[in-house]
């Protein structure tokens, strides 16, 4: 089979934060982007995490009144932080390209062929997309408004405000290799608070055997590691696309070297077609 890329890798919010410190977790995302290159892309959650933290850092309090408007406006103090971050870490010989989608990317077939090509463009020009959810233009209200529209219009609405469907989404759109997805954890558990029952792999002979081991691995995942996100079973929900085309998938800690993720040498949970 012929992949256009050879990774779309995703990283959520709480692994690139240090909690002890209350800041970006350097180690982390300079672990990450020293072994970014042209071929792959990668999807960043973080923005609006690391704008509040630095928000607090310079005015000594959060700020207060409309959540979704506070949300706009740390993601864009943020944004602009978490890039200067990846750029200071990643090797200076490649290119960066900031890429910030909506939810309407994916559901208008035009700019979903034009992100495409923009992503498709970039190993011939030695460049790597990062990209991440555009909160900071993208008010709540509108985006339910519209999503709610969308799906009286078709049956499969991409909702995109979940990293992890994003990452799902584009890893179908170029037809990757790997879909990797960091986390905080080593992967998918069958008891979240046992780390001995964590999932190593999820397979099938065939597609459909594969599709029906990823929906009872879904019944035993619960909780999330904040108020917002979706968890485990959201993860693997996102992941059944890119794994019917042939996509590996793999979810993993942020902890390790990505090298070491992709070679199996450190626990993980691997989704694949054996």
């Amino acid at each position: 089979m012929k992949f256009d890329f050879k990774l779309v890798g995703k990283v959520g919010s709480m692994a690139l934060i240090n909690k002890t410190r209350d800041d970006i977790d350097y180690n982390v995302i300079a672990r990450i982007s020293r072994e970014l290159a042209p071929g792959m892309i990668w999807v960043t959650s973080g923005a609006t995490e690391i704008g509040r933290l630095d928000y607090i850092r310079r005015n000594g309090a959060e700020l207060t009144g409309n959540k979704d408007q506070n949300k706009a406006d740390y993601a864009a103090q943020g944004q602009s932080i978490l890039m200067q971050t990846y750029r200071q870490y990643v090797n200076p010989k490649y290119s960066l390209r900031q890429v910030l989608v909506e939810h309407l990317h994916f559901n208008d077939e035009e700019k979903l062929d034009n992100l495409k090509k923009l992503f498709l463009r970039c190993p011939k020009q030695n460049a790597i997309p990062i990209v991440n959810y555009n909160d900071a233009v993208c008010y709540e209200e509108n985006r339910r408004l519209e999503i709610q529209l969308l799906k009286s219009q078709k049956s499969n609405v991409i909702q995109g405000i979940d990293n992890d469907e994003t990452a799902a989404r584009i890893s179908t759109l170029v037809k990757a290799e790997t879909l990797l997805i960091l986390t905080s954890v080593d992967g998918i558990y069958e008891n979240p608070k046992d780390p001995s029952t964590l999932i190593k792999e999820i397979s099938g002979k065939d597609v459909y055997e594969l599709i029906a081991n990823i929906d009872e691995a879904k019944k035993k995942c619960s909780g999330a590691s904040r108020e917002g996100a979706n968890g485990a079973g959201a993860k693997l929900e996102f992941i059944k696309e890119p794994a019917k085309l042939g996509t590996r998938v793999i979810i993993a800690s942020s902890r390790y070297k990505m090298s070491e993720i992709l070679d199996g040498s450190v626990p993980r949970t691997l989704i694949a077609v054996k």
